[in-house]
């Protein structure tokens, strides 16, 4: 890997960084939902991907950019790991698996409402 390739990765990651820190502090307060933040980010992430995945980038930058920096850090598997842990924890053995299922399913329906409105509009 080169200097440019890990300039990118670093610029990318600090901006899907910023952006998650951002939504998990603010958007749940805007919405009102009673969805954990980090199930919002997944969701958006989820939908990106979607999207990305269904416009087939195959230059190396872009991939770099997008799917390993801005993506990679964007959304955060080791917080909903983690989330699942306090929920078994507190013996809520329900909600984790309710969340488990919720995360897991909506996740997928956004990647695939990404990934099929790309088509469609094709």
């Amino acid at each position: 890997m080169d200097l440019s390739s890990i300039c990118i990765i670093l610029l990318s990651s600090t901006f899907g960084l910023i952006l998650r820190i951002f939504i998990q502090n603010n958007f749940k307060k805007n919405i009102g939902f009673d969805i954990q933040n980090t199930s919002i980010v997944n969701f958006i992430a989820s939908f990106f991907l979607g999207i990305l995945v269904s416009l087939n980038f195959l230059n190396n930058q872009i991939l770099l950019l997008f799917y390993i920096g801005f993506l990679g850090c964007f959304s955060t598997f080791s917080s909903f790991i983690y989330q699942l842990f306090l929920l078994f924890k507190k013996r809520k053995f329900l909600r984790l698996v309710l969340h488990y299922i919720e995360v897991i399913v909506l996740s997928f329906l956004f990647f695939y409402l990404g990934y099929f409105l790309i088509q469609y509009l094709k």
